[in-house]
């Protein structure tokens, strides 16, 4: 995988969630926080979000609000709603999963979202999605991402209409949105490479070609002195360039890789410990789960009974 896919496979939960929203002005609703991210694409209408703590930002038919934190806030027809006073709803309820809201019956203008949410390994968030902002407007503007925009379409057209295979794409196609989210972020990040960070890490060649060796053998014995040579350095200055970069040193990056991709082989699958030590670059089962415990408070089979056993916990009101 390359790096951003990589990311994002290591941190996902289970399969993404949606629904389909219609409301008539006035309105108003207020989402409480979860362990995710999600987003409101905005079919029909105009809507207002408001972060917990922020200003109102206008979302017109087309515009994409993400929130990679599944922060807190509220959406509503105008800046002054009253979401405040209104008990809290979930992004999505995943009891209801799919299907079309239409809140109360009213006579205003017509306003329709689609919501969707992605479950997360909060326990461990990649830098690169914790460096993100509370919420990421992405306007329809024309000419700009349209690989985004075909997504938004294919979605837009097969909630439209339910079709043979719908239940196959719905899932593939909000896997991809996600995805070209968090492209589109990086693109147009404000500063840029020169406000750091993981994302400008990925455009920097010399440590874009540690991370890729990383995670391209994350079961390789790396040195710092080979992971230079790949990045083009001396020892010396890759070690402080990656530093500076991504945060952390090359061989701590490379235990918490190894130990965020070890957590989720046995959260999502049934490979055998051997196997994840295997792939994580451990010579031994004991050894593995030494350096498992270490990191994340507990064994490896005591882990994968806590987020396999009933499936991942969701908090809905």
């Amino acid at each position: 995988m390359d790096l951003l896919s990589d990311v994002v496979a290591a941190m996902r939960v289970g399969r993404p969630h949606y629904a389909r929203g219609e409301r008539h002005t006035p309105w108003a609703m207020r989402h409480p926080s979860f362990a995710g991210a999600g987003f409101h694409l905005v079919l029909e209408g105009r809507v207002w979000l408001t972060p917990s703590d922020g200003e109102p930002v206008e979302l017109q038919a087309g515009d994409i609000a993400f929130l990679p934190h599944g922060s807190s806030h509220s959406v509503a027809s105008d800046p002054g709603g009253c979401a405040a006073l209104l008990p809290p709803t979930p992004l999505v309820d995943l009891r209801r999963d799919g299907l079309t809201d239409r809140g109360e019956a009213g006579v205003g203008v017509r306003t329709t979202m689609l919501c969707g949410a992605y479950l997360m390994d909060r326990a461990r968030p990649h830098p690169l999605l914790a460096e993100m902002p509370e919420v990421v407007h992405l306007p329809a503007r024309p000419g700009r991402h349209a690989a985004l925009r075909g997504a938004t379409e294919l979605l837009a057209t097969e909630l439209a209409e339910p079709r043979l295979g719908r239940d196959a794409l719905l899932p593939a196609l909000l896997d991809a949105l996600l995805l070209y989210m968090m492209r589109a972020w990086l693109d147009e990040r404000p500063g840029g490479d020169a406000a750091g960070g993981w994302s400008a890490a990925l455009r920097d060649p010399a440590v874009h070609a540690a991370l890729q060796g990383i995670h391209g053998a994350p079961e390789r014995p790396w040195t710092v002195k080979e992971l230079g040579a790949a990045a083009g350095l001396s020892r010396a200055a890759f070690s402080r360039r990656f530093t500076t970069s991504v945060g952390r040193p090359p061989l701590s990056y490379l235990t918490w890789w190894r130990m965020t991709l070890a957590a989720g082989l046995l959260r999502g699958s049934d490979a055998s410990l051997r196997h994840v030590a295997n792939r994580t670059g451990y010579a031994s089962e004991f050894a593995f789960s030494a350096a498992f415990k270490r990191e994340h408070g507990m064994s490896p089979g005591a882990y994968r009974r806590q987020n396999t056993s009933t499936g991942p916990r969701v908090d809905l009101p």
